[in-house]
C-alpha cells in the first residue's frame, strides 16, 4: 500500500483486466512444458521456459499496475484490509498445497510400504524389505542412495532460519522509519535466499551424479524432488517478491504505518521457512 496515499474517500474497484487470463495461460504452458520435460520430450524444456518467462512478464505488468494505483492515491484502509485478507487466504491455499504433498509422502511411507511388506505379499515378493528408500518390489527401479541431512540440508536450514531473523530485523526497522537499515537487512535476506537456492542446485547435481537419485527413482525419488523442488520454487518466488519490495523501499514508497507490500512478502517468506522445517525433519531425518 502507498505510503503517501492511504485515505482515499472511496473503495477502489479495478476495471476489467487481462492479467488473470494471461497468468493462467502462462502457467498452463509452463506446466505442460514441465510435464513434457520429465517425460524426456525434446521440446519440454523450451515450452517450460517460455511459460515461465511469460508468467514473470505477467507478474511484472500486473503488480506494476497495482503499485501505480497505490502510488496515485486510489487505495485506502479498506483496500489495505482487502489485501491482508487476500494474502492470508493465498497463504492458506499454499498450506493446503504442501499438506497434500506431505500427505502423499505419509501415505507412501507409513501405509503403502508396510502393506507391501506384510505376510500376504511375501509370496509375491519374498525378497522385498519394506524400508523407506528401497527400489520397490518389482525391481524396475535402478539402485540409488537416499539423501541424508548432512551437510547441505542442515546448512540450508541455518540459512533459511537466519533469513527469517534478518527479515524480522528489517520489519522492525521499517516500523521505526529507518529506511537504510530496512534496505540493508532486506538485502541480506534476499542474499541468504539466493545462497539457499545455490546449495539446492548443488544438492540436486550431487543426487543425480553421485547418488543416482532421480525423479524416476521410485516413490522415494518422486516425493523427494516433488517436495524439495516445489519448495525451492517458492523460495525463488519469495526472493523475487522481496526484491521488488527492496526496490520500493529504496524508492521511498513505504512509511512506518503503511507498508503492507513489505508485510505480505514477509508473511510469505516466513511461511516458506516453516515449510522447510517440516521438510528438513520429514524428508531428511525420518
Amino acid at each position: 500500500m502507498s505510503a503517501q496515499h492511504a485515505n482515499a474517500p472511496y473503495y477502489f474497484v479495478p476495471g476489467p483486466s487481462r492479467w488473470p487470463v494471461t497468468a493462467g495461460i502462462s502457467l498452463l504452458i509452463m506446466m505442460a512444458g514441465a510435464s513434457a520435460w520429465v517425460n524426456d520430450i525434446a521440446w519440454g524444456p523450451y515450452l517450460n521456459a517460455a511459460g515461465l518467462i511469460g508468467f514473470l512478464v505477467v507478474l511484472y505488468k500486473w503488480f506494476g499496475e497495482a503499485i501505480g494505483e497505490s502510488e496515485s492515491g486510489m487505495y485506502n484502509k479498506r483496500i489495505d484490509a482487502s489485501f491482508r485478507w487476500s494474502m492470508s487466504w493465498f497463504i492458506f491455499s499454499e498450506i493446503m498445497f504442501f499438506a497434500a504433498f506431505f500427505g502423499a509422502l505419509f501415505y507412501a511411507r507409513s501405509i503403502t510400504m508396510p502393506w507391501l511388506g506384510d505376510l500376504d505379499h511375501k509370496m509375491l515378493w519374498p525378497d522385498f524389505a519394506a524400508h523407506w528408500g528401497n527400489v520397490g518390489p518389482a525391481g524396475t527401479v535402478e539402485s540409488f542412495a537416499t539423501m541424508g541431512p548432512f551437510w547441505v540440508p542442515t546448512i540450508n536450514t541455518i540459512l533459511l532460519l537466519t533469513s527469517g531473523v534478518t527479515l524480522t530485523i528489517s520489519h522492525h526497522a521499517i516500523r521505526e522509519n529507518h529506511r537504510g537499515q530496512t534496505a540493508f537487512w532486506l538485502a541480506a535476506t534476499i542474499l541468504l535466499g539466493a545462497i539457499f537456492m545455490g546449495f539446492q542446485v548443488y544438492e540436486y547435481m550431487h543426487a543425480y551424479s553421485e547418488l543416482n537419485l532421480k525423479l524416476t527413482s521410485g516413490v522415494y525419488g518422486s516425493t523427494f524432488f516433488l517436495l524439495t523442488g516445489f519448495h525451492g520454487f517458492h523460495v525463488t518466488l519469495g526472493a523475487i517478491m522481496l526484491s521488488v519490495v527492496l526496490y520500493r523501499v529504496l524508492k521511498g514508497h513505504f512509511t512506518a504505518d503503511n507498508h503492507f507490500a513489505f508485510e505480505g512478502a514477509a508473511w510469505y517468506w516466513h511461511f516458506v521457512d516453516v515449510v522447510w522445517l517440516g521438510l528438513y525433519v520429514v524428508v531428511y531425518w525420518l
